[in-house]
């Protein structure tokens, strides 16, 4: 669509199917794709392939690469490359350290300390931000202060990968260029899907996947076949979410972790997603989902001694087989335990139908000019903390008496995330058209709720006598 090459100029990259096999062989996410196709690109959109593999190669390094850099630094080398690094300053030993997550973090000693002038140079980000994504140099040193001397890896250099500014004033701006069925397309190609390949139901059915990267503590359930790419949006588009595919889960990895007095992954992520549920296995299960279910409701981390609020969306994904299309039998049978029982999927605010996606293959791979992902989702990421489209959503809708506080929570909050998807320029409700709110914002939160709805009803019919959600409707 060449306007949005017209309107959004340098935030733009040319999408092209064809270079899937290449950046696959590459394992990088879609936000780091899109930047450096930007990077090693000319106007028309060709890549040099050459000058990417040669940044990957010396930047961009594999798990498997550390402990080569580990020999490095120990004789005597400086160590420079991108990475994500998370910060927390030691009181007691009276330092700044960093662990690098995706290398093993300190237990894998990928950790260490930052020189202060590091941090008082970019405090306001590392200080702030649980997760940091830059260039670092590492070198290693030794501590003389004790009898035996003492080797640990040192953060000498800084510099945040942030290539994008994010102006929502423009955003919004750009918005008015648009009609809402262009805007949605626009949406969709910057997700890596093609808006061509999709019929109009279909597509609002991908824009409810984007929900937890717009608006704080949304909880989403989906179940599809699969080869739907439910866990691909959430694991390649943004550097904001986690997703947590197999394993273990306990939960000191999820809220706070009692021994080392440090903070879960919900209090570091817009989003914690759970891939192929039916798989997962929790430790303490009844712990888990306790913690769980006050989180959700609440948004608070509780550990022994510190209360701490959080933001992150639970999204659960989960397959789901043929015969269970069907909102009125028992959907969340298969799925694992933690989240079947009533008082857990009751904060669940939506549920996305995941079978009504067709399954992927190369013809609904973005194609064309579309907009950066990398700069589309720290766009949704600082969305989530514009106040305003809430109240402008109450402004628009006629609540009935005595509505049931969860289910009027969960169709507001989707809906607020339905204004800040495709009407991000409004500000009051007339900047909306009436049949437009309701078919894009105010209808589909309802069906995702409604869709809860039933499953409680189907699960627990005698606390939920009544399948229905409150008969909401638009105010003027």
């Amino acid at each position: 669509m060449s306007k949005i090459k017209n309107v959004f100029a340098d935030m733009v990259v040319l999408k092209d199917p064809k270079r899937t096999k290449f950046f696959a062989d590459l394992s990088l996410p879609s936000y780091m794709r899109d930047w450096l196709v930007m990077k090693f690109s000319d106007d028309e959109g060709d890549i040099n392939y050459t000058g990417i593999t040669q940044y990957v190669k010396t930047y961009i390094p594999s798990s498997n690469d550390y402990e080569q850099f580990k020999f490095k630094m120990i004789k005597g080398e400086r160590v420079r490359f991108l990475a994500r690094m998370r910060v927390y300053v030691d009181v007691k030993a009276g330092k700044t350290l960093f662990e690098l997550p995706d290398f093993g973090g300190m237990k894998g000693g990928a950790g260490g300390e930052i020189s202060d002038n590091v941090v008082e140079k970019w405090q306001d980000q590392l200080l702030r931000k649980s997760d940091n994504w830059g260039i670092i140099d590492l070198v290693w040193d030794q501590d003389y202060s004790k009898k035996q001397a003492r080797g640990y890896i040192k953060v000498i250099s800084y510099q945040p990968f942030c290539p994008y500014s994010v102006d929502l004033e423009f955003y919004r701006e750009a918005r008015t260029n648009f009609t809402t069925q262009e805007w949605l397309d626009l949406l969709i190609s910057a997700a890596d899907y093609n808006p061509a390949g999709y019929k109009d139901r279909e597509k609002m059915f991908l824009i409810r996947r984007l929900l937890p990267f717009v608006e704080r503590r949304v909880n989403l359930i989906e179940l599809a076949p699969r080869g739907t790419g439910k866990s691909y949006v959430y694991e390649k588009i943004s550097k904001r979410g986690w997703v947590v595919s197999g394993g273990t889960v306990s939960r000191a990895t999820l809220f706070f972790d009692n021994n080392v007095k440090t903070p879960g992954l919900v209090t570091r992520f817009d989003y914690v997603a759970f891939d192929e549920i039916q798989n997962m296995k929790f430790i303490e299960p009844a712990q888990v989902q306790a913690a769980l279910t006050t989180y959700m409701q609440d948004g608070i981390v509780k550990g022994f001694d510190a209360e701490i609020p959080a933001d992150a969306g639970i999204v659960v994904l989960g397959n789901i087989d043929t015969e269970k299309f069907n909102t009125q039998v028992n959907m969340v049978n298969a799925i694992n335990p933690i989240f079947r029982k009533a008082e857990t999927l009751d904060r669940i605010h939506g549920f996305i139908l995941g079978w009504e996606i067709p399954k992927c293959d190369q013809n609904l791979i973005a194609t064309g000019w579309a907009l950066n992902t990398e700069y589309f989702a720290e766009v949704l990421h600082s969305l989530r903390h514009e106040m305003h489209y809430s109240t402008l959503v109450d402004a628009c809708i006629n609540v009935p008496p005595k509505a049931y506080k969860r289910d009027l929570d969960a169709i507001t909050r989707l809906c607020t995330g339905f204004v800040k998807l495709l009407f991000p320029h409004a500000k009051k409700p007339a900047d909306i058209p009436k049949d437009e709110f309701i078919k894009y914002c105010l209808e589909p939160a309802k069906e995702m709720r409604q869709v809860i709805r039933e499953q409680l009803h189907v699960i627990a019919p005698k606390e939920y006598v009544d399948p229905n959600v409150p008969d909401i409707q638009y105010k003027h």
